[in-house]
Parts: structure tokens; C-alpha cells; sequence
């Protein structure tokens, strides 16, 4: 994801937590039963970031997984020539 969309994530992610928190702080409930509630949306907000940072933690993986082995070709392949190379010039002696 990008940068932009990450932080629009993140915004998003924040004023739903504000807009929610303030729609309980004015909702006429007893103090325990918006306690109930704030524990509740909390755990919910919080299970939400924790399974978008999981799911941002797999794509990095994915993404390192696929780059290191495309470094690995390329470096196998520039080894290779290279050996070639010196087998061609100490065939030349």
C-alpha cells in the first residue's frame, strides 16, 4: 500500500475511534453500561489494527520474499559470467 493510502488508513481509522467515542460519551446510558460499551469498541478498534498491521506485515514479507530471490538469480547469473570469463582467458594461455 502506499504512502498516501496508509495514512488515509489511518485517518480513517482515528476519526471512527473519535466519531464512535463521542456518540458514547452522549449516548443517555448509566456509567457502567458506556464503560461496557467503550471496552467493547475499544477491543473492536484494536483487533482492527492489529489484523490491518498483520496483514501490512505479510505483504512486506511477500515483498522482501520476492525481491531477495530476483537478487539471488541475478547474483547467480553475473557469477556465472564471470566465471566464464576467467575459464575463457585461462583458456587463452
Amino acid at each position: 500500500m502506499s504512502s498516501s493510502g496508509s495514512k488515509f488508513l489511518l485517518g480513517f481509522l482515528a476519526g471512527a475511534a473519535v466519531g464512535a467515542l463521542a456518540g458514547i460519551l452522549f449516548a443517555p446510558d448509566k456509567g457502567s453500561e458506556t464503560r461496557k460499551v467503550l471496552n467493547e469498541k475499544a477491543k473492536k478498534i484494536k483487533d482492527d489494527l492489529q489484523q490491518d498491521l498483520n496483514e501490512k506485515i505479510d505483504e512486506l514479507k511477500d515483498y522482501f520474499d520476492e525481491n531477495v530471490e530476483e537478487v539471488k538469480t541475478k547474483a547467480s547469473k553475473t557469477a556465472q559470467k564471470a566465471y566464464n570469463k576467467v575459464e575463457a582467458k585461462k583458456a587463452e594461455k
